[in-house]
């Protein structure tokens, strides 16, 4: 089933994303936090992929798993140095295991590494959606909406069109890359409509769980942080250390989710971190959808 046929039938909703763990001992913990949260009913759940596909063995098997679950799994797939025909294998493993929907993405390139794009096959995620739609029509597919501009935009304008673009090309729908401040969710929608875009954009919400994890999110993905977020939690760690940050991100999560569903927002996409304990407690803040 492609996960948009789901969106048009209910809304709102919550869906999940967690990231495969590197050691299959930690795999029998990984399924018990993916069980623990189907309480939430997530509408599907999704797995991310390592950079230049370092851990796509994992993510294919543990995709597998969650449909075998039960669940309506959705693959992540990147495209960064990658050949059509590599694609073409795995999107044919995916489905031999359940799996038809995809997030597709460019990727970031591994570190360490460089990448002469004129020589590669996909330069962008649209390349990849292209192929996916082409030839593979049985799939769902879904695009990453960054409501940052990508570091390599020359500004606010080239960034938009091409986020446009690529969900033009044929994805179904968006999610988020995580963000603090719901006005810049309800900012970036209306761009797209202008843009002639009327397909779901998921608003994908990130509870901060520790400074630690805030400050290395924050230097990979160059999203902004709300000043008053920032110093909330300085003071809770000032205050009441970890526990106490935990706690003001959780707030802020809920405060968060409350406004983009009053705001109109189709779901709730949450990203996990493999931690159920933070998931449902926010569930249960917000209440019932």
């Amino acid at each position: 089933m492609k996960i948009i046929d789901a969106i048009s039938r209910k809304r709102p909703f919550y869906s999940l994303e967690f990231f495969p763990p590197k050691e299959r001992e930690n795999w029998p913990a990984f399924f018990s936090t993916v069980e623990a949260l189907r309480v939430l009913a997530p509408l599907f759940v999704s797995v991310t992929y390592g950079a230049g596909g370092s851990t796509r063995d994992y993510t294919l098997e543990i995709t597998a798993d969650i449909a075998r679950r039960g669940f309506t799994p959705m693959a992540h797939l990147t495209c960064v140095g990658a050949s059509a025909e590599a694609i073409r294998s795995y999107v044919r493993k995916l489905k031999e295991a359940g799996v038809t929907n995809i997030l597709a993405l460019r990727g970031d390139v591994p570190q360490g590494q460089s990448i002469n794009w004129q020589e590669c096959e996909f330069s962008y995620a649209s390349d990849l959606i292209g192929l996916i739609r082409d030839e593979f029509s049985d799939f769902g597919i879904a695009a990453a909406a960054y409501l940052t501009p990508h570091p390599e935009s020359r500004s606010f304008a080239e960034d938009r069109k091409a986020a446009a673009f690529k969900l033009k090309q044929g994805s179904d729908f968006a999610l988020t890359q995580l963000f603090f401040d719901p006005r810049e969710y309800f900012e970036y929608v209306e761009q797209m409509r202008v843009l002639g875009v009327e397909k779901p954009i998921i608003p994908g919400v990130l509870p901060v769980a520790s400074f630690a994890g805030l400050r290395r999110v924050l230097s990979l993905s160059g999203c902004n942080i709300p000043a008053k977020l920032y110093l909330a939690l300085e003071e809770a760690d000032r205050q009441g250390g970890p526990e106490a940050v935990r706690e003001t991100g959780i707030r802020y999560a809920v405060q968060q989710i409350k406004q983009l569903l009053d705001g109109g927002a189709p779901g709730i996409h949450l990203y996990t971190l493999n931690r159920a304990d933070t998931c449902l407690r926010i569930a249960e803040e917000v209440g019932p959808l």
